[in-house]
């Protein structure tokens, strides 16, 4: 009896996190949105690593700075096809994602997919620690 109740406390464990994670990527978008480098701050970790869909690797400094100094402006993001995988203190998000903006002034707009991961600190405090981006044809 007891390994059945073991399975749905960790089912709704699951089920928690992958919550907040959606209230959190939500959190995410509207950040890159608006620019917000302080929520992005505390939303990605400070040993983020990033690949763009270029095959650069960015940490979480260059990020911030492309939105702090205007050369990323993001107008629209338009998300679908989003999956997550929950493990313990990991989740793992991709989602399509429709984006209209603009890099260094000039026309950035396409088809992605992105993968995040999520990672919980000691403090329960989620943030992306990995990312990736691919183009969509």
């Amino acid at each position: 009896m007891e390994k059945p109740k073991l399975i749905a406390i960790q089912r709704d464990m699951s089920q928690t996190i992958e919550a907040l994670i959606l209230g959190l990527e939500d959190r995410l978008c509207a950040a890159m949105l608006a620019s917000d480098t302080k929520a992005l701050g505390s939303l990605l970790s400070p040993h983020l690593v990033f690949t763009n869909h270029l095959g650069q690797v960015l940490r979480r400094e260059e990020d911030l700075s492309a939105h702090r100094s205007g050369l990323l402006r993001i107008e629209s993001l338009q998300r679908s096809e989003q999956r997550m995988v929950v493990r313990e203190n990991l989740a793992i998000v991709t989602v399509r994602t429709q984006i209209a903006g603009t890099w260094a002034g000039h026309p950035a707009n396409g088809d992605f997919r992105f993968t995040r991961v999520w990672a919980a600190s000691s403090g329960e405090r989620w943030q992306v620690i990995a990312a990736q981006a691919t183009v969509i044809s």
